[in-house]
């Protein structure tokens, strides 16, 4: 059984605080939030100490990283056990994005559907998989994780780059994710693009990226994230770049939202496959995100899009690439066909952890105060 408690807002509401994958937010059930989205909005801003810097009267941590939300409610479709909704939360502006996926967030969802009482677990089971219905895609992941006496196991031997330690693996496999925010997996209706001079491939496998060449904007790729977080000029080209972007892919003014991302990629250094500096969206990503890996993986294996000439040297059949990033490496499993047109995506997938952090009641700052 679940001792998981609703509470008033007055009272504090119940909240568990995870780390999924190199993310952390809050995890709350969508039914201790008010259900009109404006006032949810409000309510979350308040918890996370939106907007602020340094999010001090919050939860927050001050970054774009750490200040998420995950809204998980019982699925209201057969054949799946919870629906979740990723809400990025902005840290000195009052935004509130429902217009992407989080796959680090989602390694946390299945462990929480289990810990708040959603999801329950035979007796006996050493894994469970839970059928994960993504609200922001309306697509489909399941998490598989391991469990111990009814309750999900965090402790663990997988190590992945950008978090200390090791904990339980989670595998994510992904459905119909082709297309989450757009019309398709090449939004614009085209492999290849051109912005101000830059070539790009506009891309949506679960997450709107903007494909570019790190050589087209001067970098060699081995730019660290503080090299690439004091280069002011950089970062403006990236965001004129990506607004002029997303009108091509039907997005609109995105001056306001967090997609789409863009990433530069360059050949490995590491050992990898391909390296990678990810943008979300203007300031640098210390590692990338799991959906952005995966669009961005997709564009390269697609014949005549940017950067397909990296994987020149690639194994043949390759499924599973080493995608390099500034905290390390990240593992994505991509079955492509492109020998139709537009290809197809049979499967994409990866391996995370997640870890619970705390559970218990968060009191929001009052609605009447000054942020």
């Amino acid at each position: 059984m679940s001792d998981w408690v609703r509470r008033s807002a007055a009272d504090g509401i119940a909240c568990l605080w995870m780390r999924g994958g190199t993310s952390k937010g809050g995890y709350f059930r969508a039914e201790d939030l008010p259900a009109d989205p404006a006032a949810r909005d409000d309510l979350l801003l308040r918890i996370m100490g939106t907007p602020d810097p340094r999010q001090i009267d919050g939860l927050g941590g001050a970054t774009s990283l750490t200040s998420k939300v995950a809204v998980v409610s019982p699925a209201r479709r057969p054949g799946v056990d919870v629906d979740y909704l990723f809400l990025q939360l902005g840290v000195d502006r009052p935004t509130v994005s429902d217009k992407q996926n989080c796959g680090n967030i989602l390694a946390g969802v299945g462990q929480f559907a289990v810990e708040s009482g959603l999801v329950e677990v035979a007796p006996g089971a050493e894994s469970c998989s839970v059928r994960i219905h993504l609200v922001n895609s309306d697509s489909i992941a399941t998490a598989t994780f391991p469990i111990r006496d009814g309750r999900p196991v965090y402790d663990g031997d997988t190590a992945i780059d950008g978090v200390p330690g090791t904990a339980a693996a989670v595998l994510l496999a992904f459905e119909d994710i082709a297309g989450s925010a757009t019309s398709g997996l090449f939004p614009t209706g085209r492999i290849r693009d051109e912005i101000d001079g830059v070539e790009i491939t506009c891309v949506d496998n679960g997450m709107p990226v903007v494909v570019a060449e790190a050589a087209a904007f001067g970098l060699t790729g081995g730019e660290t994230h503080a090299e690439l977080a004091a280069d002011a000029a950089l970062l403006e080209r990236v965001d004129g770049l990506r607004r002029k972007a997303a009108a091509l892919m039907g997005l609109g003014d995105v001056a306001e939202s967090s997609v789409p991302k863009t990433i530069l990629v360059s050949p490995g250094r590491d050992g990898g496959q391909v390296g990678t500096r990810s943008f979300i969206p203007v300031q640098p990503h210390t590692a990338v995100g799991v959906f952005a890996a995966i669009s961005a993986v997709t564009a390269l294996m697609t014949p005549g899009a940017v950067g397909h000439e990296l994987t020149a040297d690639w194994p043949a059949e390759l499924s599973r690439v080493d995608v390099e990033h500034p905290s390390g490496h990240l593992l994505v499993d991509i079955d492509l066909d492109t020998t139709v047109t537009p290809p197809v995506v049979h499967r994409a997938g990866v391996v995370r952890t997640a870890r619970k952090l705390f559970a218990g009641t968060v009191f929001p700052r009052a609605a009447t105060e000054c942020a």
